[in-house]
């Protein structure tokens, strides 16, 4: 978390304007619990690619709201699919213990751009993806250890948590599932490339869990061999590989799917955020027989979302929206790394498509740096210790992204470092 600087007079008088805004914060501050707050920002609306706070003011969004909202704001065929739902009385159904016509058309459209002899299960978020994942790969081999890598996210409900390394704060006296944890490699020539195999040969092993690019982590993304090298351990040894893509799926990297760039077939994928709805799916020989096995109360019944959800999909298709992420993504990239060679407190520039990071010398530079380009109306996001994560919506035009660059350039002309 990111907190407004106190001593910052100027700061705080800017801030002071916002009254709306001001007033909203201070009741929550007194009503609720401060997680994750990144900045100042209370939501009002949005329009494509921009975010409107309560007072009024418009902010060019490069979070796409940590990648729920890839087609951005106000898009007229989404805002269709809430007028339709306006009057139906009931959007939302336990979808459990009762059937509606969404749920098997979104696990329709979901399986058509996956891998083909798989089934979905639905439910509310990503990290209850993760849970039933889990408890898939559990049913099948027994509470075994599972193996994950350091700094990954895959939530922060118990079961996801315990495999989840990114922040101390995240884990700090909460009991975990038994866990494996290897090195995510980022280089084909890493030294610890090869702990898998070790690790498979001498322990029994309940699954492998990893993302492919860590969101939360750092935006460090995956090496080829290292992914291969769990899917050949995987494979050998019979063990399910799941892939987390809760962040990273539905074109935020410029496929469908991350593992599409791996050239691999997992076992089991975890969705959220960009659907709308967390997902869940496995291969047909991984279904749990026994009903009640997996189960949720509101998985496939919040039909608005599922709608949503669906048409999500139509657009990426409709619009080549995949396309347009690797070119728009390749853009972005080229502009920060001419930042990083004109700006020597920028150390790397790295990613996949529209998700990408840019890592600062130091974490206190890098807070400084997310604070003032909310000032100027540009927004990003922290990863890891010192990396700011971008990830604007799938739509975004190289214009706006060149704005997006100035404002950036602007602040780190700003600073002294």
């Amino acid at each position: 978390m990111i907190h407004m600087p106190s001593n910052n007079k100027t700061n705080q008088g800017n801030f002071m304007k916002k009254k709306k805004s001001l007033s909203i914060i201070n009741k929550l501050n007194k009503l609720v619990y401060n997680s994750t707050f990144v900045y100042p920002l209370v939501i009002k609306g949005g329009q494509g690619c921009y975010i409107e706070d309560v007072d009024g003011e418009r902010y060019l969004d490069f979070t796409s709201n940590i990648a729920s909202c890839p087609l951005g704001y106000s898009h007229p065929e989404l805002n269709e699919i809430i007028k339709r739902y306006v009057g139906i009385g009931a959007h939302k159904i336990a979808g459990q213990d009762f059937y509606c016509e969404e749920h098997s058309q979104l696990a329709e459209k979901l399986l058509s751009i996956s891998n083909s002899n798989s089934k979905v299960f639905f439910i509310n978020s990503g990290a209850e993806a993760v849970e039933n994942a889990i408890k898939i790969a559990y049913r099948r081999n027994g509470p075994l250890p599972g193996i994950s890598c350091i700094n990954a996210f895959h939530g922060r409900t118990l079961g996801a948590l315990a495999f989840t390394f990114s922040k101390e704060v995240q884990k700090t006296n909460f009991p975990e599932f038994p866990t494996k944890r290897i090195k995510f490699c980022i280089t084909n020539n890493d030294p610890e490339i090869d702990t898998i195999q070790k690790i498979v040969n001498e322990n029994k092993i309940s699954f492998i869990i990893t993302e492919l690019v860590q969101g939360e982590g750092g935006v460090n993304v995956a090496s080829k061999k290292f992914i291969n090298n769990l899917n050949k351990a995987s494979r050998k040894y019979d063990i399910p590989l799941i892939i987390d893509e809760v962040q990273t799926g539905l074109g935020r990297t410029g496929k469908w799917w991350t593992y599409q760039h791996y050239d691999i077939k997992p076992n089991i994928v975890t969705i959220g955020k960009a659907l709308q709805v967390g997902a869940v799916i496995f291969d047909k020989k991984m279904e749990p027989h026994k009903p009640g096995v997996l189960s949720s109360t509101w998985g496939g019944g919040n039909r608005i979302d599922m709608a949503i959800g669906m048409k999500t999909i139509d657009i990426i298709s409709k619009e080549k929206l995949l396309e347009r992420v690797n070119k728009s993504g390749d853009f972005l990239k080229k502009n920060l790394m001419e930042l990083k060679n004109r700006h020597n407190i920028i150390i790397d520039v790295r990613g996949l498509g529209l998700m990408l990071g840019v890592e600062f010398l130091k974490k206190e530079i890098r807070d400084k740096i997310i604070y003032k380009l909310f000032k100027n109306k540009l927004l990003v996001i922290p990863s890891g210790l010192k990396t700011i994560r971008i990830l604007p919506p799938l739509i975004i035009t190289e214009n706006e992204i060149s704005k997006g660059v100035i404002i950036f350039e602007k602040i780190l002309k700003e600073f002294k470092h």
